[in-house]
């Protein structure tokens, strides 16, 4: 049987995700009812914390990137990582998680 490969960046840790994935298996055959599945899968991903901009300034500059080729990586406007920098505006949702993600991983994590 194929092993289905995993996001590593979404989750804290290689254990984490292969906790998870023996979890989502338990839950497939039954034996994990949904409410667990739920808890099981907050704990095992990737926190999520505010950044400022300082915050991201650091993340950008230790990947060593313009704020042109960040923001492709990020699929956002260069005009919004600019924005984020000066702390204009912050960065919510799908933007933040995808900027957590490189903060712990490294940009590689989302190439």
């Amino acid at each position: 049987m194929k092993k289905k490969k995993t996001s590593a960046g979404a989750y804290r840790s290689e254990v984490s995700a292969s906790i998870h994935e023996t979890a989502v298996g338990l839950h497939r055959i039954g034996l994990m009812d949904k409410a667990t599945m739920r808890e099981f899968d907050a704990a095992c991903l990737t926190a999520v914390a505010p950044l400022s901009a300082k915050d991201i300034l650091a993340i950008r500059k230790r990947a060593g990137v313009s704020q042109g080729v960040f923001a492709h990586y990020l699929n956002v406007a260069p005009k919004l990582v600019s924005e984020w920098e000066r702390g204009e505006k912050r960065p919510s949702g799908p933007s933040l998680k995808l900027l957590s993600i490189v903060q712990a991983k490294g940009l590689a994590a989302i190439a």
